[in-house]
């Protein structure tokens, strides 16, 4: 017989991120204590509102079945005296097991013969079992901090208030602390009359129960709620909703009884760039935006409470005398900003410490400017610095792109002023003062104040796209030239954070390395920049100067960096499903460099496609081969000579070597990584034919030595583009 397991962790409100990462973790741990007690169910979901934590167990099993159990114990020769009699290891084995000795089987393994104990063990009732599953579950740490309340030896999130306990219409008694579990839940703290407890009967009924007393257990109903009341809201205003998931996701863990209500404010705000307005709304009271049939910013918002009031147009108007204070702050800001040239708020960053190891933040973006134009330059999409110009110039109106006409410029000097341009304005933001009061507008509002002050469109586009993407996944800028500020800003953090120490660890990665590694190969694999990330390191190690210890350093960083980088990548292409050993193949050969990352994905793809080809499997095999024999084996500059080759074998091998090199090193150029490994397959049964009858490892050393440089060059043909012998076939 099956029933329903109801658990329900009532607290003080719980921050709304916390909610569904805390579900996610306890679903998971319930569901393996379950498994590990062999208590089998149907389902298991999970609901979520500040104040309470649900998980519904469905159908879970009565009992639990009746079990055999095999426990492997110590090997038979130590079980076993030479005279066939039990030792001591035996007899405490046995003891420890809760059998007899009689019942001890001795079997064979991969290890040898052992002693093996068989017990059966009788199922318990469901009942029995679950009080230590759900105490424990209460036990483990799901949150990002905990806290201790009154004089209570338990933390948690939040305080809690009460546990209920479900299975089928029985209470599941256990304890968390000074807090017992019954079968009671409080409603609505302040639309539930006198905050009474509240019955409930079973899982059936909980939700039920529950929006008696206003509390929408479930958080998809309540996403639901909102977001059609915010859609009718906004269209009584004459517009439409301004979509916001993130928003929409966050408010939902913030209520338990939604109710959509719509405001206004002076349409004089409207002046202010719809970023600032929103970002008001947005970051600082949750608001929601409407926009017009052609998606402008129209003077509405709407937000939603947790309560109904008897009167909710005095609720609407407390919330407009809210924004209007902070609309009144934005418009302050703004003014104040836009009355400095954006050159100077660059200027003002010489006060700014980045770090205090690594300087300013004037002193960053010098740094990254030249790394920047170094990028550029490298790639073939601009010209480089010259040793007579500084950063710094590009601040003057000689430097500026904006003067020149991009089209009748030379396109690599015209790239060059736009680069060297957005770099050294792409963090003048940052003293902005409404930045300061709204820090996600950083980048958006450079790009905003850079378009007033007449700077050229490609500069005031790289300075927003700079700083994409801002998350995993996350858009990636569209221009090259914001491409390049994007990887030289992050590069010069990467770089400069391992120089001082600050190398990510476990949860700690306070400057986010390990987001803005992946945003570099995303942007390498995806925006056409053809700059390999070691020569992009290199040169980011050696602009840090006298901040690094010498030379050994910067090249110990540089180690570190593309290391870091490596598995950064690596985990990148294994979320795309491809293969480890593929992975592997291209990642960790020698002589096959990974760094011009696009390129090294291609590698992967062909060699995935490549596995399905019917000689793959027996190449591989050959190419083991090859590897194994050459494992310890320099041929330094040497070439085979084939005036030493006594077998046809050796000599078809040779000749098929020399004809196919030319082929596979044209496809190879050209990045036809299809070609190369359908090229290799030919010479699969010249490999096979020379393993079968030619010996290596002869006695004439000159003999021996030809042929492994026969094999150097076999190995070759694929050496610099994967080392095939890690592949798993």
């Amino acid at each position: 017989m099956t029933e329903d397991l109801l658990l329900e962790i009532c607290t003080e409100e719980l921050p709304a991120g916390n909610v569904p990462r805390a579900l996610s973790a306890l679903s998971g741990m319930l569901e393996k204590r379950l498994e590990g007690a062999r208590l089998g169910f149907k389902g298991l979901k999970t609901l979520g509102t500040p104040r309470r934590l649900v998980l519904i167990v469905e159908a879970l099993d009565g009992r639990q079945p009746d079990a055999t159990i095999e426990v492997s114990g110590p090997k038979s020769s130590v079980a076993y005296d030479a005279n066939g009699e039990p030792t001591k290891a035996l007899i405490g084995f046995a003891r420890g097991q809760g059998v007899d000795l009689a019942d001890i089987l001795v079997v064979e393994g991969a290890k040898g013969a052992h002693v093996q104990a068989v017990k059966s063990i009788k199922g318990e009732d469901t009942l029995k079992i679950l009080p230590g599953i759900l105490e424990g579950l209460l036990t483990q740490d799901v949150f990002p901090k905990s806290m201790r309340w009154g004089a209570h030896d338990i933390s948690y999130a939040r305080p809690v208030h009460s546990l209920l306990a479900l299975y089928g219409n029985a209470t599941v008694p256990f304890e968390f602390g000074h807090i017992k579990s019954s079968n009671t839940t409080f409603g609505h703290r302040f639309h539930a009359k006198g905050g009474k407890p509240v019955k409930i009967a079973s899982a059936a009924e909980y939700e039920k129960t529950l929006k008696e007393v206003y509390v929408i257990a479930d958080p998809g109903e309540r996403r639901f709620i909102i977001e059609e009341g915010l859609k009718s809201e906004a269209a009584a205003a004459g517009g439409e909703l301004l979509p916001d998931p993130a928003l929409l996701e966050e408010v939902t863990y913030l209520v338990e009884y939604p109710v959509v209500l719509r405001g206004s404010f002076d349409a004089e705000f409207l002046k202010l760039p719809a970023p600032v307005v929103i970002n008001a709304m947005r970051e600082h009271q949750r608001y929601f935006s409407v926009v017009d049939k052609e998606g402008a910013l129209m003077a509405h918002f709407m937000t939603v409470a947790n309560t109904r009031a008897a009167d909710m147009a005095v609720v609407a108007n407390g919330n407009e005398r809210v924004l209007r204070a902070r609309l009144n702050d934005a418009k302050f800001y703004f003014d104040r900003d836009t009355a400095v040239e954006l050159t100077e708020m660059t200027g003002r960053l010489k006060g700014v410490i980045f770090q205090k190891l690594l300087g300013t933040s004037y002193e960053k973006v010098e740094r990254f400017t030249r790394l920047a134009l170094f990028i550029g330059a490298r790639a073939g999409y601009s010209e480089v610095l010259k040793e007579d110009e500084a950063p710094a110039d590009f601040l003057t109106e000689s430097f500026n792109p904006a003067q020149f006409d991009g089209a009748k410029v030379d396109p690599r000097l015209y790239a060059k002023f736009v680069i060297g341009r957005a770099a050294m304005l792409a963090k003048a933001d940052l003293t902005s003062g409404v930045v300061g009061e709204f820090p996600k507008l950083q980048g958006v509002m450079g790009s905003i104040y850079a378009e007033r002050c007449k700077e050229a469109p490609p500069v005031v586009r790289a300075i927003v796209e700079h700083y994409m993407p801002t998350a995993s996944g996350g858009e990636l800028p569209v221009t090259r030239a914001g491409a390049v500020i994007s990887m030289a800003d992050k590069l010069d953090t990467i770089v400069g954070c391992f120089s001082v120490g600050l190398i990510p660890t476990g949860a700690q990665d306070p400057y986010a390395l390990r987001r803005q590694a992946l945003g570099v190969l995303s942007i390498l694999g995806s925006a056409g920049i053809d700059a390999p990330l070691d020569e992009m390191v290199a040169c980011a190690a050696a602009l840090l100067g006298d901040r690094l210890k010498g030379p050994s350093q910067e090249e110990e960083v540089k180690i570190s960096v593309l290391e870091f980088f490596r598995e950064r990548f690596k985990n990148q292409l294994l979320a795309q499903s491809l293969s480890f050993d593929s992975i592997d193949s291209v990642l960790s050969a020698p002589a096959a460099p990974w760094f011009d990352i696009a390129d090294a994905e291609r590698r992967i793809r062909a060699i995935e496609a490549f596995k399905g080809h019917p000689a793959c499997a027996n190449l591989v095999t050959a190419f083991k081969r090859v590897s194994n024999i050459l494992k310890n084996f320099d041929p330094g500059d040497g070439v085979p000579d084939a005036k030493l080759f006594k077998e046809k074998d050796e000599l078809a091998l040779h000749e098929l070597g020399i004809k196919i090199a030319p082929v596979i090193k044209a496809a190879w150029v050209k990045g036809d990584y299809k070609a190369v490994f359908e090229t290799l397959a030919s010479i699969k049964d010249s490999i096979d034919a020379f393993f079968d009858n030619v010996m290596v490892m002869v006695d004439d050393p000159g003999v021996k030595n030809n042929r492994l440089l026969l094999l150097n060059t076999v190995r070759n043909l694929y050496f610099k583009i994967a080392d095939l012998s890690r592949l798993a076939l």
